[in-house]
C-alpha cells in the first residue's frame, strides 16, 4: 500500500482532540470548571457521527459544486490572489446568512439546534455539528460555483475556513484587543452561544465580525454583566444521542401536524423557533423520553463510558485513514458499530436499561465483521452456541451487566 492511498484527513481527529485536551489542562490551571463529564462525552459523540457520515457525503458535495460550475457558472474564475480573496469574502458572507437564517427559520433550526444544546462552552462544543446541518449549508454554498468559483477552490477554502470556528469555542481566552474589531473572537462567539436575553440571536459571523456590524446583529460581551448562561433557552436536560439529534424535528413535525391548512403549515416550517409552543416538547418527552432521577457518577461507570469513547475514536481514526482499503461490507459494519456505540454512550449517560440490547448488537456486528475470515465451521458452531447461551440466560446476564456498569442491583430506566 502506497502512502498516497491513505486518507490524511483522518489526522483531523487527533488534531482536534489534542486541543480539547490542552484546553482542559489550561482551564484546570486557571482553576475554572469549564468541562463536565457527561456534557463533554455527549458533545464529542455528536462530532464523531458527523465526521463518520461526512466520509460518505463529502464526495457528493464536491460533485454538486463541480456540476453547477461546469453547467451554470456565470463566470469562469481562475485561481489567483484576487479570486482567492473574493472567494474567502463570499464564503464568509454566505456563512453569515446561512447561520442567521438557521436561527430564524424553523426548518433550518431543526438541524442547527444541536450545536447550541450544550450548557458548557469549550472546544468539545465545536464538535456539535450534524450531517443535516452540513447538507443545508452546502445548499447555501452552491451560490459559489454559480458565480464561477471552481469546485477545487471551494472545497479547499471550506476546509481551511472550517478550522477557524473550532478555536473560538472557548472560555479560556479573553478579549484580543484590535482583533475584536475585525475577526470573530472567542468573546464574540461566547455571546452567540449565550442564552441570556440580551445576547440572543447575535454575532452570527464565522471568521469576520464585520458582517454582524454591517447588518445590525453585533453585540459586545459585557464584562460587568451577569455571567453568561449557555445552551437553549429551554434546556434540553438530556444526553441521549438520538433525542439530541431529533427532538426539534419531532417538535416541528408535531406542530405541523396539529396546524390545519396547507398555508399555515408552511408558515410553521418557515416561521421562527420562538413561535413553536414549548409545551409540545414536554408532551413529546412524556411519550418518548423517560427521565431518570438517579445518576451514576462513580469512577468505574465514567471509566466504562470513557473507554467506549476512546475506543470508538480509535476505530474512527483507523477507518478514516484506511478508508480506500476497506471493503463496502466492512464499511457498512464499521459505520453501524460506531453509530450504535454513540447511541449506547448516550443511553449509558441516561442510565437506560435497554442499553444491554445495544451491547449485544455491537458484539453481533463484531462477529459479522469477523465471519469472512473464519473458514473453519467450528467457529460458526461456537457463534451459534454463544447465541443460544445468551438467549437462555438473558435476564440474568442483563441484571449482572446493569449492576456492574451502574453499580445498582435494580435497573433504573426502561
Amino acid at each position: 500500500m502506497e502512502i498516497t492511498e491513505l486518507n490524511w484527513m483522518a489526522l483531523a481527529v487527533p488534531f482536534f482532540l489534542f486541543f480539547m485536551g490542552l484546553e482542559y489542562l489550561v482551564s484546570k490551571w486557571q482553576k475554572k470548571d469549564y468541562f463536565r463529564f457527561n456534557n463533554s462525552v455527549a458533545n464529542i459523540n455528536v462530532g464523531i457521527a458527523e465526521r463518520l457520515l461526512d466520509t460518505f457525503t463529502v464526495g457528493a458535495f464536491y460533485f454538486v459544486y463541480d456540476y453547477l460550475h461546469r453547467h451554470y457558472a456565470l463566470f469562469d474564475l481562475k485561481p489567483g490572489i484576487l479570486s482567492w480573496v473574493a472567494l474567502f469574502l463570499a464564503t464568509d458572507l454566505v456563512w453569515y446568512w446561512y447561520h442567521r437564517l438557521a436561527h430564524e427559520i424553523n426548518l433550518f433550526w431543526s438541524a442547527h439546534v444541536v450545536h447550541h444544546q450544550s450548557e458548557d462552552f469549550n472546544y468539545t462544543v465545536s464538535a456539535r455539528i450534524t450531517v443535516f446541518q452540513a447538507i443545508i449549508r452546502t445548499g447555501f454554498w452552491t451560490v459559489l460555483p454559480l458565480i464561477g468559483f471552481p469546485a477545487e477552490m471551494i472545497t479547499t477554502l471550506l476546509l481551511l475556513h472550517g478550522l477557524y470556528p473550532f478555536f473560538i469555542h472557548t472560555r479560556t481566552i479573553g478579549k484580543l484587543g484590535w482583533l475584536e474589531y475585525v475577526f470573530v473572537t472567542p468573546s464574540h462567539h461566547r455571546v452567540h452561544h449565550a442564552s441570556n436575553p440580551e445576547y440572543l440571536d447575535k454575532n452570527y459571523g464565522d471568521v469576520l465580525i464585520i458582517w454582524d456590524k454591517l447588518f445590525g446583529t453585533f453585540v459586545e460581551e459585557k464584562e460587568d454583566a451577569q455571567e453568561l448562561v449557555y445552551g437553549l433557552t429551554k434546556p434540553l436536560e438530556s444526553h441521549s444521542f438520538l433525542w439530541q439529534q431529533f427532538h426539534f424535528m419531532m417538535e416541528l413535525a408535531e406542530t405541523v401536524r396539529r396546524t390545519p391548512g396547507f398555508g399555515p403549515k408552511l408558515k410553521v416550517l418557515f416561521g421562527r423557533p420562538d413561535d413553536i409552543d414549548p409545551t409540545v416538547r414536554d408532551q413529546l418527552e412524556k411519550r418518548f423520553l423517560s427521565r431518570s432521577s438517579v445518576r451514576s457518577g462513580n469512577r468505574r461507570f465514567q471509566g466504562y463510558v470513557l473507554g467506549q469513547l476512546i475506543g470508538i475514536l480509535a476505530i474512527l481514526f483507523v477507518f478514516l485513514l484506511f478508508e480506500k482499503q476497506v471493503t463496502l461490507y466492512h464499511q457498512v459494519l464499521i459505520s453501524l458499530f460506531i453509530l450504535i456505540t454513540l447511541v449506547n454512550c448516550g443511553a449509558l449517560l441516561e442510565q437506560r436499561q435497554w442499553v444491554f440490547y445495544l451491547e449485544i448488537s455491537r458484539v453481533s456486528l463484531l462477529v459479522l465483521a469477523a465471519l469472512p475470515y473464519l473458514h473453519d465451521p467450528l467457529y460458526v458452531r461456537l457463534f451459534f452456541l454463544g447465541f443460544l447461551l445468551v438467549w437462555a440466560y438473558f435476564s440474568s446476564l442483563q441484571k449482572q451487566y446493569l449492576r456492574l456498569v451502574y453499580g445498582l442491583a435494580v435497573p433504573i430506566n426502561k
